[in-house]
Protein backbone atom coordinates (compact mmCIF):
# COMPACT_ATOMS: atom_id res chain seq x y z
CA UNK A 1 0.00 0.00 0.00
CA UNK A 2 1.40 2.92 -1.05
CA UNK A 3 1.43 6.25 0.90
CA UNK A 4 -0.90 9.12 0.40
CA UNK A 5 0.78 12.14 -1.16
CA UNK A 6 -0.62 15.22 -2.53
CA UNK A 7 -0.71 13.83 -6.37
CA UNK A 8 -2.55 10.95 -4.16
CA UNK A 9 -4.46 11.69 -1.60
CA UNK A 10 -7.14 8.70 -0.23
CA UNK A 11 -10.45 9.73 0.67
CA UNK A 12 -12.33 6.91 2.59
CA UNK A 13 -16.02 6.69 2.32
CA UNK A 14 -18.63 4.28 3.44
CA UNK A 15 -19.47 1.71 0.41
CA UNK A 16 -22.97 1.02 1.24
CA UNK A 17 -24.45 3.88 2.03
CA UNK A 18 -26.12 5.46 -1.46
CA UNK A 19 -25.27 9.34 -0.40
CA UNK A 20 -21.27 8.62 -0.83
CA UNK A 21 -22.19 6.77 -3.59
CA UNK A 22 -23.38 10.23 -4.99
CA UNK A 23 -20.37 11.87 -3.51
CA UNK A 24 -18.06 9.61 -5.20
CA UNK A 25 -19.45 9.82 -8.38
CA UNK A 26 -19.06 13.63 -8.00
CA UNK A 27 -15.02 13.51 -7.43
CA UNK A 28 -14.92 10.86 -10.36
CA UNK A 29 -16.28 13.20 -12.52
CA UNK A 30 -14.39 16.47 -11.37
CA UNK A 31 -11.02 15.01 -10.35
CA UNK A 32 -9.59 15.45 -13.96
CA UNK A 33 -6.14 15.17 -12.09
CA UNK A 34 -6.88 11.86 -10.63
CA UNK A 35 -5.49 13.49 -7.27
CA UNK A 36 -8.06 10.91 -5.04
CA UNK A 37 -8.01 7.34 -4.76
CA UNK A 38 -11.39 6.45 -3.54
CA UNK A 39 -11.19 3.36 -1.45
CA UNK A 40 -14.42 1.95 0.78
CA UNK A 41 -14.11 1.76 4.33
CA UNK A 42 -15.23 -2.32 3.88
CA UNK A 43 -12.60 -2.83 2.17
CA UNK A 44 -9.67 -4.74 2.87
CA UNK A 45 -7.71 -1.18 2.38
CA UNK A 46 -9.51 0.17 3.72
CA UNK A 47 -9.58 -1.10 7.05
CA UNK A 48 -5.85 -1.32 6.73
CA UNK A 49 -5.74 2.48 6.51
CA UNK A 50 -8.55 2.88 9.27
CA UNK A 51 -6.26 0.62 11.37
CA UNK A 52 -2.98 2.25 10.50
CA UNK A 53 -4.21 5.84 10.95
CA UNK A 54 -6.52 4.72 14.32
CA UNK A 55 -9.65 5.89 12.32
CA UNK A 56 -11.52 2.98 13.44
CA UNK A 57 -14.11 4.56 16.00
CA UNK A 58 -14.65 7.65 13.93
CA UNK A 59 -14.88 5.28 9.94
CA UNK A 60 -18.21 4.88 10.03
CA UNK A 61 -19.83 8.40 10.46
CA UNK A 62 -17.46 10.50 8.79
CA UNK A 63 -15.58 10.39 5.44
CA UNK A 64 -12.05 10.46 5.40
CA UNK A 65 -9.18 12.49 3.44
CA UNK A 66 -5.79 11.30 4.05
CA UNK A 67 -3.30 13.68 2.28
CA UNK A 68 0.22 14.15 2.97
CA UNK A 69 -0.20 11.93 6.23
CA UNK A 70 -2.80 13.94 7.50
CA UNK A 71 -6.13 13.13 8.23
CA UNK A 72 -9.31 15.40 7.36
CA UNK A 73 -12.42 14.13 9.31
CA UNK A 74 -16.23 15.74 8.48
CA UNK A 75 -16.75 18.99 6.93
CA UNK A 76 -12.86 19.09 6.85
CA UNK A 77 -12.15 16.40 4.48
CA UNK A 78 -15.10 18.11 2.30
CA UNK A 79 -13.26 21.11 1.78
CA UNK A 80 -10.54 19.91 1.71
CA UNK A 81 -11.78 17.25 -1.48
CA UNK A 82 -13.88 20.18 -3.13
CA UNK A 83 -10.75 22.44 -3.15
CA UNK A 84 -8.56 19.99 -5.67
CA UNK A 85 -12.07 19.65 -7.62
CA UNK A 86 -13.09 21.64 -10.61
CA UNK A 87 -16.85 22.91 -12.16
CA UNK A 88 -19.37 23.72 -9.70
CA UNK A 89 -18.42 21.28 -6.56
CA UNK A 90 -15.30 23.70 -6.05
CA UNK A 91 -17.70 26.18 -5.05
CA UNK A 92 -18.71 24.21 -1.75
CA UNK A 93 -14.84 25.34 -0.61
CA UNK A 94 -16.79 28.33 0.40
CA UNK A 95 -18.49 26.66 3.61
CA UNK A 96 -14.83 26.59 5.40
CA UNK A 97 -16.24 30.76 6.13
CA UNK A 98 -18.61 29.07 8.35
CA UNK A 99 -17.56 27.98 12.00
CA UNK A 100 -15.73 24.49 12.46
CA UNK A 101 -18.76 23.93 15.04
CA UNK A 102 -22.30 25.33 12.51
CA UNK A 103 -20.15 22.41 9.60
CA UNK A 104 -19.80 19.48 11.52
CA UNK A 105 -22.74 19.68 13.24
CA UNK A 106 -24.68 19.85 10.13
CA UNK A 107 -22.70 16.99 8.79
CA UNK A 108 -22.99 14.91 11.73
CA UNK A 109 -27.12 15.46 11.40
CA UNK A 110 -26.51 14.24 7.62
CA UNK A 111 -24.41 11.50 8.60
CA UNK A 112 -26.49 10.38 11.04
CA UNK A 113 -29.64 9.94 8.91
CA UNK A 114 -27.64 8.87 5.83
CA UNK A 115 -29.49 5.85 5.44
CA UNK A 116 -32.98 6.96 6.28
CA UNK A 117 -32.90 9.86 4.34
CA UNK A 118 -30.80 8.65 1.10
CA UNK A 119 -31.16 4.60 1.75
CA UNK A 120 -28.44 2.05 1.72
CA UNK A 121 -27.02 -0.70 -0.90
CA UNK A 122 -26.91 -4.19 0.01
CA UNK A 123 -23.35 -4.70 -1.72
CA UNK A 124 -20.57 -2.41 -1.80
CA UNK A 125 -19.56 -1.30 -5.39
CA UNK A 126 -16.04 0.95 -5.41
CA UNK A 127 -15.65 3.23 -8.12
CA UNK A 128 -14.64 1.88 -11.38
CA UNK A 129 -11.31 3.99 -12.30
Amino acid sequence: MQKSTEQNAVVIFDGACNLCDGAVSVITRHDPHKVFELVALQSNQGKALLSQYQLTDVAMDSVILIKQEQCYLRSDAVIEIVKRLQGWPCLLRHTALLPRGLRNAIYNFIAKHRYRLFGQKAICQLPKK
